[in-house]
């Protein structure tokens, strides 16, 4: 049983210098970016009506600090991600992410958090959720851990403030992930995906700007 992530793909982050990192990452990771790409944005179109794209990062703007994560994000425009509520998987050195985020550059965020604070769709997710407020660090808390308040209090954080985002999935770390297959760790992806609809429709509920395509 060969594992989908390798030991390799996560030392790719321990890679010296900017120039070897990127070539590692371009050589190991993003092939695989590709294929999830093509995957899921059918996936995510069959299961939304509205024509996905993928978006793998390729960390142009970095000229002297390696990346500390990459990933491949979802989202119905061909033309840029951050702007709207989108799926991701990517990778740190320390664990593989499945996930669903609104950052800082949405210009409804204001009215998403307000969506979900007025909402119990995020009280369905099972325990293994995961949840952030900075999509640039590797630390989250689990759901059931952070409690009523703490996710409030997030909530409130991504409404009122500008810096403030939300994230939110599963994690593999790098010693689960070595017992997934590919068809194991796409049926994890798939199933984490399926839950975090609702969450995603729901933000959807307070876009009213359209994104040019």
């Amino acid at each position: 049983m060969k594992p989908y992530w390798t030991e390799q793909d996560f030392d790719v982050f321990n890679t010296p210098g900017l120039e070897e990192r990127m070539a590692a990452l371009t050589e190991l990771i993003r092939p695989k970016f590709a294929e999830l790409g093509t995957e899921f944005s059918s996936f995510f179109s069959g299961k939304t009506g509205d024509e996905f794209f993928p978006h793998v990062a390729k960390h142009m703007r970095r000229t002297v600090n390696p990346p500390n994560d990459s990933w491949v994000a979802f989202a119905p425009y061909k033309r840029g991600y951050k702007a709207v509520p989108h799926f991701q998987i990517g990778m740190w050195e320390s664990h593989v992410f499945v996930i669903l985020a609104v950052i800082y550059e949405a210009p409804n965020k204001t009215a998403m958090a307000e969506n979900l604070l007025h909402s119990e769709v995020l009280e369905s997710l099972s325990g293994e959720f995961v949840v952030s407020g900075d999509h640039m660090k590797p630390q989250s808390n689990a759901l059931n851990e952070l409690g009523d308040q703490g996710l409030e209090k997030l909530l409130i954080r991504l409404r009122d403030v500008k810096k403030g985002e939300f994230v939110i999935g599963r994690h593999l770390t790098r010693e689960q992930a070595a017992f997934f297959t590919k068809e194991q760790f796409y049926q994890f992806a798939e199933e984490t995906f399926e839950e975090l609809l609702p969450v995603y429709n729901t933000l959807l509920q307070a876009t009213k700007e359209p994104v040019s395509r």
